[in-house]
């Protein structure tokens, strides 16, 4: 018994050569899927092959559903999940991996469906095994195979019998495949995509090539259909029926991500029918302007990368999970993926083409773990492993190559330079010219045709779009893409609508994919809500890293997700309320606005008084026009919505919002002691501390100054970076246990004045504040006055102030940005309006909890039977737990709802950025500690 193809370098034995995959076909197929007989073992030679052997009788064994992990499946009886970004969870000692290598024997046994022709030739498919595989039918060794994510099939019509065929399969968790597979993710082994037994009858399709080229200035398309099998192409709507290997050209519609044009069409080759989704469309790297041009257009990429994930079955999707991930890009504007790390499911990829999206198809390759050791013995620059990059790139290429969304073949991520990858260009260049290749880790760009870099901050990003970037030349003279970009881990990322700034303004940007799609948080209701990195006990984690996605596991859209989309969504609509006009602007790079329906709405105190519709014109791409507003008295404010055919809002634009009207005021009441009591207007207070007890008979908490936040991930940042991190600096300097010591309680003939110092233990930086209390008869007025004191290094996390409501208080009505939260830097979705909401809905359920909830620009707000009005606009949140409880909270069901609903009344809020691993917060939106005067009025609703 030999196990040493596990830590063989090479990718396998006895596959047949990669070839295109295609969903469906004449020929016969029998899926393999389902339960399978299932044994665990904790090394590679705790058991030896007999089970592969005919006649075994697998007694006592288990079961797991393939496709799967089996990690997930079990209740914990067959291992766990481990989580890391990347470090390996083993000895960095290529090839070789641990004896204890977790080993799942799989047995399937099955029959023939009686229509199963006779002729015998089958091929046997793996979709996707992790991380390696040997395989035997009824008894016979048909090989093994490394390279989790892409496809081997095997010839095994010879093998097959009418009934009774069973089918082995070993999986070994590591292999030397996995130092090319460290790639931010769940480490999890198993057969996780189809296993399929293929009829391949006489002069079936092998490989074929579906060349569909687009001349934009004349309008024609060529098709044109390479097959290692001889055969006629139909395409009935274009009248094209020619042989494989001829060229036609006809007048086609072209496909691009904004208007996915697929012509039906069959590949016959005699012995199987092929069904073929065409999309005529031509990928250049123009020289004349050194952009990246379909169907001669420059593109701008509104990306985002995408692991594939379920937080039940990992990476075991089904079609339905894929469609909504399609779906919910599509509904938030999103027109580009790149495949992080690795080629999905090949079934995603016919979504793309059917929806519209550019990809960029990424290899599984990563072997990010050998940054630990200064790359030294990285595969990717070893020629012993270059066999094994080969094949991995081809699989990809040969399987992918006929999907019109595939622009760009990436060679991989984050695997240094070498050789290999030089070697892995060559071949995809000579194999597929008409496509070009990434790779964000060749600086120098010699195998690649686009500059590609992560995490820029807004700095550079413009310097490289001014052409001020170092450098080659040749570099220079290429398009520049930000491969990962806002770190969408936890609140936020905020700045996404600077950096879309720049790539609107500098033509050879051309966009960026933000990191990521989805957090990868493993359901875990009973304990966790969802698990992350270290729930399961890994010995090496990174945490909740693996939870920085724009959806919640659960496919929830994530307000980066709605942020995001209102960023980048595909009409710029600007209304100027003072001009009585609005501008729209044609943000798509082909279609025009002619689907499109608009309309306006006047708000007074954010409820609509009049509403009609909009003629704009039918704007071309990057078009616009001045349209006229109807004639609207003053003090209100204009939102314009362009909706599609079916009704759904496509983009949005309000004018500035009114100034608060200025009223005279007069808080004339005059304090009166009795006891230990103080009465002001609707008002009870404290009479030694100076604290509020009640308004107009409700109990309150006492507001008082608050700067703390619960430090959201961007707020913690990344260890690596070298760059200040807020949330230890604040916790450093104690902001989290500020103390507020009495300095007086004044009562005057028409206020209450309570001077305080608010302070950090061990700092001698403070806040000198002054708490001054007016009222009437039957409003509250509370302004606050705030002086920093000493050396203040920092800045603030928040600036305002917090108290308490009854518990009961639960319904929340409020004039402002709306309807989901925002910070300085993450407001572009915030419409304002009148909005309602409940306690709970105001929270944002990140993994692990953070800072969240806040609403920008509000007027006023109702809760707990109080109106409170702010002067100037506020920021308001409302919460069951405190502050503290929040930050100390590792998962959501740490949360529990206490007796109090804490609402804090923010004068300002520092920023989000996106630390966590992209740049921090800009200087525009951080909270610099100096004097700030701001003022409340509550009162009691009838």
């Amino acid at each position: 018994m030999s196990f040493a193809y596990v830590d063989d370098v090479l990718p396998g034995h006895g596959s047949l050569p990669p070839r295109a995959w295609y969903a469906a076909s004449s020929a016969g197929s029998l899926s393999l899927n389902g339960q399978w007989r299932f044994r665990l073992a904790p090394a590679v030679d705790t058991y030896d092959e007999s089970f592969a052997a005919e006649g075994y009788e697998a007694d006592g064994w288990s079961e797991v559903t393939v496709p799967g992990h089996w990690v997930l499946q079990g209740d914990g009886a067959f291992g766990s999940p481990a989580y890391t970004n990347h470090l390996y969870p083993f000895p960095v000692d290529p090839p070789h991996v641990p004896t204890e290598n977790p080993t799942g024997d799989h047995l399937r046994t099955f029959d023939l469906p009686d229509e199963w022709p006779a002729d015998g030739a089958a091929t046997l498919r793996f979709d996707g095994v992790e991380s390696c595989a040997r395989v035997w039918l009824n008894g016979t060794d048909i090989g093994e195979f490394k390279g989790s994510r892409l496809p081997h099939e095997f010839a095994v019509g010879h093998l097959l019998r009418p009934a009774g065929n069973v089918l082995a399969v070993r999986v070994h968790q590591w292999s030397s495949g996995s130092y090319l597979e460290d790639q931010d993710q769940w480490w999890l082994p198993g057969i996780f995509r189809d296993v399929t037994l293929l009829h391949r009858p006489a002069d079936c399709a092998l490989d074929f090539f579906v060349h569909a080229a687009y001349d934009h200035t004349t309008g024609t398309g060529t098709l044109r259909v390479d097959s290692d099998v001889d055969g006629r192409i139909a395409v009935p709507e274009l009248g094209v029926d020619a042989a494989t290997g001829d060229a036609v050209t006809v007048p086609v519609e072209p496909w691009t991500a904004e208007t996915p044009r697929l012509y039906a069409g069959t590949l016959d080759t005699g012995g199987e029918r092929v069904p073929l989704r065409i999309g005529f469309r031509t990928v250049v790297l123009d020289p004349a302007d050194g952009l990246i041009k379909v169907n001669g257009t420059p593109v701008l990429f509104k990306g985002v990368n995408r692991h594939e994930w379920h937080p039940e079955h990992g990476r075991a999707l089904d079609l339905e999970t894929m469609r909504r991930d399609v779906e919910l890009m599509k509904e938030h504007h999103i027109n580009a993926v790149r495949t992080s790390h690795y080629p999905p499911h090949p079934a995603f990829l016919d979504l793309c083409d059917e929806y519209g999206l550019w990809v960029i198809d990424e290899c599984d390759l990563e072997t990010h773990g050998f940054i630990e050791q200064g790359w030294r013995d990285n595969p990717a620059d070893d020629d012993r492993w270059t066999p094994a990059l080969l094949d991995r790139a081809a699989r990809m290429v040969e399987r992918d190559k006929n999907h019109p969304s595939v622009v760009l073949w990436s060679l991989g991520n984050e695997a240094g330079t070498g050789r290999g990858l030089t070697a892995m260009a060559e071949w995809i260049r000579g194999r597929d010219p008409e496509r070009l290749i990434h790779y964000e880790g060749d600086l120098n760009c010699r195998d690649t045709d686009v500059y590609s870099r992560m995490y820029a901050d807004h700095a550079e990003v413009e310097r490289v779009g001014r052409g001020l970037d170092g450098g080659p030349a040749s570099r220079r003279a290429l398009p520049f893409i930000l491969c990962e970009y806002a770190h969408a881990m936890g609140n936020g990322p905020g700045g996404l609508a600077d950096y879309q700034r720049l790539f609107e303004t500098y033509d050879r940007l051309q966009g960026a994919f933000v990191w990521e799609w989805i957090d990868h948080g493993v359901k875990d209701e009973g304990r966790y809500g969802y698990a992350y990195g270290g729930d399961f006990g890994e010995e090496l984690h990174d945490g909740n890293f693996v939870c920085d996605g724009l959806l919640f596991p659960d496919r929830t859209p994530s307000p980066g997700l709605v942020e995001f989309g209102k960023v980048i969504e595909p009409v710029r609509i600007t209304v100027d309320a003072a001009a009585g006009t609005v501008r729209v602007t044609n943000r798509y790079d082909f279609r025009d606005l002619s689907h499109l329906s608009f309309t306006w709405s006047y708000e007074v105190e954010g409820e609509a008084v009049e509403a009609g519709t909009l003629s704009v014109p039918r704007l071309g791409p990057g078009e616009a026009a001045e349209v006229k507003l109807p004639p609207s008295p003053d003090g209100g404010q204009w939102t314009v919505r362009a909706r599609d055919a079916d009704g759904q809002e496509v983009a949005w634009g309000q004018s500035a919002a009114p100034s608060l009207p200025v009223q005279p005021e007069r808080f004339e009441e005059r304090p009166v002691r009795a006891g230990r009591l103080v009465t002001l207007g609707p008002a009870a207070f404290d009479a030694r501390t100076g604290a509020l007890r009640t308004v107009g008979g409700v109990e309150v908490v006492a507001p008082r100054l608050d700067v703390w936040r619960a430090p959201t991930d961007n707020d913690e940042g990344g260890s690596w970076q070298g760059r200040e991190r807020l949330g230890l600096q604040w916790r450093e300097f104690g902001l989290h246990r500020m103390q507020h010591r009495l300095d007086g309680v004044e009562l005057g003939d028409d206020a209450l004045t309570v001077r305080t110092r608010v302070a950090p233990a061990g700092r001698d930086i403070g806040l000198r504040t002054v708490y001054r209390w007016t009222a009437d008869a039957e409003r509250l007025r509370l302004t606050v006055s705030v002086a920093p004191e000493g050396d203040w290094r920092i800045p603030l996390p928040r600036l305002g102030v917090r108290l308490g409501l009854p518990g009961g208080a639960d319904a929340v009505r409020w004039f402002g940005g709306g309807p989901g939260e925002a910070y300085p830097d993450t407001r572009s979705a915030a419409r304002l309006g009148v909005w309602r909401s409940d306690v709970d809905a105001l929270q944002t359920p990140y993994v692990r909890p953070q800072e969240n909830g806040a609403r920008a620009d509000v007027r006023w707000a109702e809760l707990g039977g109080l109106r409170i009005d702010g002067d100037p606009e506020f920021w308001f949140t409302a919460r069951r737990w405190t502050t503290e409880h929040l930050d100390a909270a590792a998962h959501r069901t740490d949360l529990v709802p206490g007796d109090t609903v804490w609402v804090n009344l923010d004068h300002a809020q520092q920023g989000i950025g996106s630390q966590s691993c992209g740049p921090g917060v800009l200087p525009q939106y951080r909270l610099t500690p100096s004097p700030a005067q701001f003022a409340f009025t509550f009162r009691v609703l009838a």
